[in-house]
């Protein structure tokens, strides 16, 4: 288990990513509970996925062993009336709001990771973060993070507020964080929970195709890569996936959006043997893509 930042929450190396699930909750609970059972307690879901359902299909499959899992949850998008889209909105009062939603949909009293589901640099930050810990002052949720890729929203929150997480894209694919951010973050002791780890199956055997800057050739030889790798050591595709993100000492978890058993049992698999890489066979994938930048909110 890795601590999560400064707080008191130890999670397992792989995640589950509840976004994937289905509208099943027989299906739906005997995964959670599977997972919970082979070493996997972080759980991630959002208010915005299935528009709350997602949260109470969590809520109802942990409710069970609920002191034994670690929740996060995440806020800050508002569906329009009509249910068609939704608005950013970073308000106080919303925030507020979408919390004791939450807490009712994941039949728990307490939140365990409360996420802002984005950010800007034109937010109201004062203003969000004193939502975040009024709710940790009144026991609705223990920590707070955010949910960003912004590098200058991140250094906002690290400047003005106490999270102990950000989510964030990380993976050969887009190792963008590398430059300076994941640094960072480890020097103010803030953990990385890692999104598209495998970049949405390029790197782990599904057919190549362009992704971000990389052209499909690119993603190919990147892929390739990767598979050489697990082949010399012998273990899968998806683990030199994750040990590459893994070897970077702020990554404190890698969440996995799972949507069937097999995927499930992957990822137990990896977990159970959560490492990095040596430096060589890491400089090797990285020298496998170019380098990729931040362009935008810098």
């Amino acid at each position: 288990m890795n601590q999560l930042g400064k707080s008191d929450l130890y999670i397992s190396p792989v995640a589950f990513g509840c976004m994937s699930l289905g509208e099943n909750q027989k299906a739906n609970t005997d995964m959670l509970l599977k997972a919970a059972d082979h070493g996997i307690n972080f759980f991630d879901t959002a208010d915005l996925y299935q528009k709350g359902l997602n949260e109470a299909y969590v809520g109802e499959a942990l409710k069970p062993i609920r002191k034994q899992v670690v929740i996060a949850t995440k806020a800050g998008n508002q569906w329009r009336a009509d249910g068609s889209v939704w608005d950013w909105n970073p308000s106080k009062d919303y925030i507020l709001k979408c919390a004791e939603q939450s807490l009712k949909r994941l039949k728990t009293d307490y939140i365990d990771l409360y996420q802002l589901h984005g950010g800007t640099i034109d937010d109201p930050i004062d203003e969000t973060i004193e939502a975040f810990e009024q709710l940790k002052q009144q026991g609705k949720i223990r920590w707070y993070g955010i949910s960003s890729i912004r590098p200058n929203v991140i250094r906002e929150y690290i400047e003005r507020a106490n999270i102990v997480s950000v989510m964030m894209q990380y993976s050969l694919l887009d190792h963008r964080p590398e430059e300076s951010v994941l640094d960072l973050l480890g020097a103010h002791q803030i953990s990385v929970i890692s999104r598209g780890a495998i970049a949405q199956g390029l790197l782990t055997g599904k057919t190549a195709v362009s992704y971000l800057q990389y052209t499909e050739s690119e993603v190919a030889r990147a892929a390739k890569a990767v598979a050489g790798i697990a082949r010399e050591i012998g273990v899968s595709s998806l683990d030199v996936a994750l040990r590459y993100i893994w070897s970077h000492p702020a990554v404190a978890t890698a969440a996995l959006g799972i949507r069937t058993p097999a995927q499930l049992d992957e990822a137990i698999d990896a977990g159970k043997t959560a490492r990095g890489l040596t430096e060589i066979q890491r400089q090797r994938l990285r020298g496998s893509v170019r380098d990729f930048h931040y362009e935008l909110h810098r």
